[in-house]
């Protein structure tokens, strides 16, 4: 496909300087409408060394609001990054909405330099061609605009660019051994970039390659491409704005026949079992806490369920014997104003825990599906398209060799009122009750179903969902451990 490239065309400097004051007065007014409209944009620049990436995003840089948009030189990943899943640290680049993201090479780096130079096994890129189409239907399916520019240039052409800049004393730093081996092995970049192209340019992410060797017509075909795409985002976005869904309460049917009305709620553990056991099983979680440090491997630990299942305990109990250095527990709460301008799995992405340690959440991305569902934070087509987003982002921690546990602590009703009580008459128990907890006690019925689609539709062979009886708080705790244990053991 990049052999066929036409790479003979041109557009003369007189030309190039007469088209380009419109553009960049156009790019310089869409910006600003794209940002009142808080559409967010990534753009992705990749090419072989000296094709021009450089040059094309300083020239786009000067018309654009220096505020609105910021450059990320990607560079591989450094010894912290690499303890990580290798989407993780482009979540943490992504823009908020109504700003620019530019990427100076991206994610495509697993599929094309790591993958030429057998940085990684073939399972590994393979395996990320799907977790790229993956990151990137989520973000714009939650309203991001993508543009991919491939800058194509001959290997005649690369030669020339590279002898030139390695007579130019201030430039001739830029041009070592990587690069001339690059240049040696052309043939095999090509072939991985015609089929990084092929197989990730959607609709919705496509990829636009660009006839390199003339700058000006580059950069034109750059600056067009780039208009265009903002301009038809504007318009679907006002178009949108008339008939878009309001978020409101979503009405679900009562009480059915689900997982959890089949819960064995009765289940108990004797005080004195308890104490025989909670000991030993601590003292394994610390050991097995060493073991995964020494061998990188990441844990993942989820806590959902109903209000006053006691979940703050359960999780006090699993971490009471552990080296506070090796986890860290995060409570989540409603999201902040940057947290709702980025995607809901965003603030999720930045906590993940590094090889080796573990991370504790006290509630999790199923909000999305739960809470947000019930109470209208976000539309029906939000919260249905969650479950495969979330499916497919524990799937990417999985490949890394994620350890996930998640748990759903389950309590009847008759339950959750005696502890809701306990709580209102207890002072120092007082404020662990809300009028919320009131409110989402009378939302039970359509809570349940939601769970239930939850437990049904993200319970899979690398991050199942394990349901605690919780009734009684002594077998809920235990229950707890006993799976944590086994899992880590499992992967171990």
């Amino acid at each position: 496909m990049l052999e066929m490239v036409d790479l003979s065309k041109k557009l003369s400097k007189a030309e190039f300087k007469k088209q380009m004051p419109e553009l960049e007065r156009r790019l310089n007014e869409l910006q600003r409408q794209m940002k009142d409209l808080g559409i967010p944009t990534i753009l992705v620049f990749e090419g072989l060394e000296a094709a021009g990436k450089g040059t094309a995003i300083n020239q786009l840089m000067l018309p654009l609001d220096p505020r609105g948009f910021k450059v990320h030189p990607i560079q591989p990943p450094t010894p912290e990054e690499a303890l990580r899943p290798f989407l993780v640290r482009f979540w943490n680049k992504l823009p908020a909405r109504g700003r620019v993201a530019i990427f100076d090479h991206s994610w495509y780096d697993r599929v094309l330099e790591e993958r030429v130079a057998k940085k990684i096994p073939r399972k590994a890129w393979e395996r990320a061609f799907e977790e790229i189409l993956a990151f990137e239907r989520q973000q714009a399916d939650d309203g991001a605009v993508i543009v991919k520019f491939w800058i194509h240039i001959s290997r005649k052409e690369q030669r020339k660019r590279f002898r030139a800049i390695e007579k130019n004393p201030a430039l001739a730093w830029k041009i070592g051994k990587e690069e001339w081996k690059q240049h040696r092995q052309y043939g095999k970049y090509i072939r991985a970039a015609e089929e990084m192209l092929e197989r990730t340019n959607t609709p919705t992410a496509p990829w636009v390659v660009v006839e390199g060797h003339n700058r000006q017509y580059a950069l034109t075909k750059i600056f067009e491409t780039l208009v265009e795409t903002w301009s038809t985002a504007i318009e679907r976005k006002k178009a949108a704005a008339g008939s878009q869904e309001k978020a409101s309460f979503t009405h679900l049917p009562g009480r059915n026949v689900t997982v959890l009305s089949g819960l064995d709620l009765s289940k108990k553990l004797p005080k004195e079992e308890y104490d025989q056991q909670i000991d030993q099983l601590q003292e394994r979680l610390r050991d097995l806490e060493h073991e995964i440090y020494v061998r990188r491997i990441p844990v993942v630990i989820c806590y959902e369920g109903c209000d006053a299942a006691g979940k703050g305990g359960n999780i006090k109990r699993l971490t009471e014997r552990l080296d506070p250095r090796g986890y860290e527990v995060i409570p989540i709460a409603a999201p902040t104003k940057e947290e709702l301008d980025h995607h809901y799995l965003w603030r999720f992405a930045r906590a993940l825990p590094k090889a080796g340690h573990m991370t504790i959440f006290d509630r999790t991305w199923y909000g999305r599906v739960l809470v947000e569902r019930i109470e209208g934070f976000c539309s029906t087509e939000a919260w249905q398209r969650a479950y495969r987003e979330i499916n497919e982002f524990e799937a990417h921690l999985a490949n890394f060799g994620t350890v996930i546990v998640k748990f759903w602590l389950h309590i009847d009703q008759d339950e959750q009122l005696k502890r809701f009580k306990d709580r209102q008459e207890t002072p120092w128990k007082q404020w662990k009750i809300t009028d919320e907890d009131w409110r989402n006690r009378e939302k039970w019925p359509q809570y349940e179903v939601a769970i239930n689609d939850m437990l049904a539709k993200c319970s899979t062979s690398y991050a199942p969902w394990t349901i605690i009886e919780a009734n009684d708080k002594y077998y809920a705790r235990i229950k707890a451990l006993k799976t944590v244990i086994e899992a880590i053991e499992a992967k171990l």
